[in-house]
């Protein structure tokens, strides 16, 4: 896991960006929905819009901070040790039996409870 102290405080610059960023995230949907009869035009209006967000993002403390979070959630997920398709397809199996095992089990405790329920207790049954 990462050793980074978590950082709350940040500069009013980085929170300009970020609102800069939903601001220009917000106008390329906008312009997305604006520009509905042009096809192309409203495409390129919103990939602009999500290309400027992007940019602004990553000049931020919060964008660098993502970047560094996701490499080091690649480095992570290398770590881990993956089941062989045996191992796996065991597992599988293993869910698979417990599933209907369970399903059986409420499937007779149902039959059960209407049993007592409606010809014991209530004496009718639809």
């Amino acid at each position: 896991m990462s050793n980074h102290p978590v950082q709350t405080v940040s500069t009013s610059n980085d929170k300009i960006k970020i609102a800069l960023a939903a601001a220009t995230a917000i106008a390329g949907v906008a312009g997305f929905f604006v520009l509905s009869d042009q096809s192309v035009l409203r495409v390129v209006a919103l990939l602009a819009g999500l290309l400027l967000t992007v940019a602004v993002l990553w000049t931020s403390d919060v964008g660098r901070n993502f970047v560094a979070f996701a490499k080091e959630s690649v480095r992570e997920t290398k770590k881990v040790v993956w089941p062989t398709r045996k191992e796996a397809g065991q597992i599988t199996a293993v869910v698979f039996g417990f599933v209907m095992i369970m399903a059986l089990f409420l499937w007779g405790t149902d039959k059960i409870l209407e049993f007592v329920l409606y010809d014991l207790i209530l004496s009718w049954k639809n």
